[in-house]
């Protein structure tokens, strides 16, 4: 059983019933997911389910808060400024290192975001608002240690970004599929980050170059 984040291999009982809960939810939808389902994938019982999170719902929400937090973090990573001997790399390619950082290969945390924004829920709406946040606060601290322009409308620039951020993670695999690698692999990298560096730096006729230092 793999942590759905890097690094966290020592997990309550509590944990392993949230992530094999997303697992779950990212697979098959949370209505199609039963207690007994989550607890027999935790190895519990459905009682300790129950005691712990009250109810399938309130599993839920600690499924949602948990996601966000990943994603919060990933954000916050793409924020901070790079070295002082390191030119600044652009949201997409910090984007991917700290996917690479925080999440394995067969996380469940896209899969579970792509089901949850497009289900129209108000769980959906409202976790969007909160990327939104993070996105905007992300935009203006990278403003500020010189990694990016707010731009004229600071507003839309930070829901361009969020949405690009979304759909490379939404659609990995598809973008697996047609390139022959995982764009958010090292390998990958080499070839997504210098086409995606190009595009923000000069446009759809800038020519890339080749370069990820």
């Amino acid at each position: 059983m793999r942590s759905v984040m890097r690094g966290d291999g020592d997990r309550t009982s509590r944990a392993v019933m949230r992530d094999e809960a997303l697992r779950l939810f990212a697979a098959s939808g949370p209505d199609a997911v039963s207690v007994r389902q989550i607890a027999q994938a935790a190895g519990v019982s459905p009682g300790l389910v129950l005691h712990h999170f009250g109810s399938k719902d309130g599993l839920r929400q600690e499924v949602d808060r948990h996601v966000l937090a990943v994603f919060e973090a990933v954000l916050g990573e793409v924020a901070v400024r790079a070295p002082a001997d390191e030119p600044a790399k652009g949201p997409q390619h910090g984007l991917g290192a700290a996917v690479l950082r925080h999440l394995p290969a067969d996380s469940p945390v896209p899969a579970y975001l792509g089901r949850l924004l497009l289900s129209g829920s108000e769980e959906g709406r409202t976790l969007f608002r909160r990327l939104f946040e993070l996105s905007r606060r992300a935009l203006e601290q990278m403003e500020r240690t010189g990694q990016a322009a707010g731009g004229r409308d600071p507003q839309v620039r930070a829901a361009f970004l969020l949405v690009n951020d979304l759909a490379l993670l939404l659609l990995r695999p598809r973008v697996a599929e047609v390139l022959g690698v995982d764009p958010l692999s090292a390998e990958g990298l080499e070839r997504w980050a210098p086409e995606v560096l190009a595009i923000y730096g000069g446009g759809l006729a800038a020519e890339g170059t080749g370069d990820t230092a």
